[in-house]
């Protein structure tokens, strides 16, 4: 299956920054998790994911071509998020609109943070508690993945009315 990799805006992405969740314990991450593995074998797509909880890693599946390269992608786009408290796309997306790339700061330790899409921060009660980071395939579909396990995580606990 061949998947088209979507063109976004910082203004796309706004919406993840008010995302929430009523809770998010350590089976409600493993729960995300699975969604997020149920996302990347529809898609058939080549990517690890981690559901990160503070500073413990909760899940991790890694499919076809990923891994342990993938790491410090995975580490690395999750400290974007946590830093800047929004995903790590967006994070890249602002920067580049403004007309200075992220990669170009030099008060950022490159080797730490880095600012590629894939990881979205997981936000309870306003505080961002963790991340879900996927990592393998283009940046843009690392975060389309992640933000799709998430829609659908997010459907599966509303009430249903």
């Amino acid at each position: 299956m061949t998947h088209n990799v979507p063109a976004y805006t910082a203004a796309d992405l706004e919406y993840l920054n008010s995302m929430q969740f009523p809770r998010m314990t350590n089976d409600d991450a493993v729960a995300l998790g699975l969604i997020a593995v149920d996302v990347i074998r529809q898609w058939d797509l080549a990517l690890a994911v981690d559901i990160v909880l503070g500073d413990d890693l909760v899940f991790r599946a890694k499919f076809k071509s990923t891994d342990a390269g993938n790491d410090p992608w995975l580490a690395g786009k999750a400290a974007t998020a946590v830093r800047f408290g929004e995903p790590s796309l967006l994070v890249k997306l602002r920067h580049l609109e403004a007309g200075t790339p992220f990669a170009e700061r030099t008060d950022i330790d490159h080797d730490i943070y880095k600012a590629h899409g894939g990881s979205i921060p997981l936000r309870v009660g306003g505080a961002v508690v963790g991340t879900i980071t996927m990592s393998g395939e283009p940046d843009a579909i690392d975060h389309e993945a992640a933000a799709e396990a998430l829609a659908r995580y997010g459907a599966s606990i509303s009430p249903k009315g």
